[in-house]
């Protein structure tokens, strides 16, 4: 096993997660979606709450609503919204989250902590940024 190997294979994820999260009324309409990605510079919002994580909307979410053709002034945020949520702990490795990533084909998962809440979200991006730093 290389010294990378290694280092990932050891490291919690939670060094690498980001604690910004940004949330979203299920019922606010796609574009209000889109604007809060934008505006807050996110790549996933989490429906509902901190403390009552609905589902997520990510960027591709709202690009398939845009290629469907979906009114983004009167469609909501529910129903696109996934509810299949792929959670990981804030002691889980690197490594582990990255294969779970790459398994189910996703580019984040959020991270609960020891009492279950959610902690932050890991994209594939913030695993990209530690490998090549």
């Amino acid at each position: 096993m290389s010294d990378a190997e290694m280092f990932f294979a050891v490291r919690p994820v939670k060094s690498v997660a980001s604690d910004r999260i940004t949330t979203i009324d299920p019922g606010a309409t796609l574009r209000a979606a889109a604007a809060s990605l934008a505006d807050d510079d996110v790549s996933l919002l989490v429906v509902g709450t901190r403390d009552a994580v609905q589902g997520v909307v990510s960027e591709r979410d709202i690009v398939r609503a845009v290629a469907d053709d979906v009114d983004l002034d009167t469609a909501l945020v529910a129903s696109i919204e996934s509810d299949h949520l792929l959670w990981a702990t804030v002691d889980s490795t690197i490594a582990d989250v990255a294969a779970e990533m790459m398994e189910n084909y996703i580019r984040h998962i959020l991270l609960r902590d020891e009492t279950g809440a959610l902690y932050g979200i890991v994209s594939m991006r913030d695993l990209l940024v530690e490998l090549l730093d």
